[in-house]
């Protein structure tokens, strides 16, 4: 069933394109560029993003951080080797693409940690970065309970995350 998905994808796009009376073949290669476009303007943050969580992985840093929040973790079932995926969630998701990518290269995408990681990249939102857009362009200086809402939200979705992974792959 699954393997359905994307050609039915192609042909209801390829059929909607038709009956407006446009190129689908064209508007696909189009949409194919701005992506290539888009991929190449986030490659150098990407990197620099991988190399500085590969720095804070490699001083241990990391590690201390995983240590020292393993207890309240381990209370909520959120397992420790997601620290600091859940720290840097919340702040960036480029970062957190790094971490997670990461976390899927040491434990393998099949592995518990993999798949909560998965499911917390999913489910969880880049909280700062999004207030901080959206408020600016609305002219609001005073976040006042939003940030402590949002971090109570992106709590709950990596709780949630871990519990739905231990609930379905376990």
């Amino acid at each position: 069933m699954y393997n359905y998905i994307v050609p039915s994808l192609l042909l209801i796009s390829s059929a909607l394109a038709l009956r407006k009376k446009e190129n689908s073949y064209q508007l696909m290669l189009h949409g194919g560029a701005e992506g290539l476009k888009i991929l190449v303007s986030i490659i150098p943050a990407l990197v620099m993003l991988l190399v500085a969580v590969t720095m804070l992985q490699a001083s241990g840093a990391a590690d201390w951080i995983s240590h020292l929040l393993s207890p309240m973790f381990s209370f909520f079932g959120i397992p420790p080797e997601t620290a600091l995926l859940v720290l840097i969630r919340p702040l960036s998701g480029s970062a957190a693409l790094a971490v997670g990518t990461q976390i899927m290269t040491q434990y393998g995408p099949d592995s518990l940690i993999g798949r909560t990681a998965a499911v917390m990249l999913g489910s969880t939102e880049t909280t700062f970065y999004t207030i901080s857009i959206y408020f600016g362009a609305a002219g609001i200086q005073k976040t006042r309970y939003t940030i402590p809402a949002a971090l109570f939200a992106d709590f709950v979705g990596f709780f949630m995350a871990s519990l739905t992974v231990r609930l379905f792959w376990t």
